[in-house]
């Protein structure tokens, strides 16, 4: 459905989009890999449970969402493509998430909340 529009490319990069090993032209964002791979969900809807996949793919409206290199919350638009690259899709849902969205949750404790923070921060998140 979708391909690149340079034939041979002069440089490419590899990288795996939900376990499956991809090539693309180097310069190519995240979301365009999971394209051409025909790895278009990048998310479940934390409501509802139902797939999204990017809208915009410029880095307005947030529906593409992947896991890149263990982070979460990585819009594919916005990242380029690099070589060994681990990209997957996120499986969060409204029950995954409760723990972390209820304050006085007694299934997580604020030390854990703290160390899954340090863990992101360790792999270049912002938080």
């Amino acid at each position: 459905m979708f391909r690149f529009l340079a034939q041979r490319p002069e440089h490419t990069v590899q990288l795996h989009i939900n376990d499956q090993e991809i090539n693309v032209p180097a310069g190519s964002s995240v979301w365009a890999a999971m394209a051409v791979a025909g790895e278009t969900t990048t998310r479940l809807s934390s409501v509802s449970e139902k797939e999204r996949s990017a809208y915009c793919a410029m880095g307005v409206c947030f529906e593409c969402l992947v896991e890149v290199d263990g982070v979460p919350n990585r819009q594919a638009c916005l990242i380029e493509a690099r070589e060994g690259m681990q990209v997957k899709r996120q499986e969060i849902t409204q029950e995954s998430c409760l723990p972390y969205l209820t304050p006085n949750s007694t299934e997580i404790s604020p030390d854990e909340v703290v160390q899954v923070f340090d863990v992101q921060r360790e792999k270049g998140a912002s938080c």
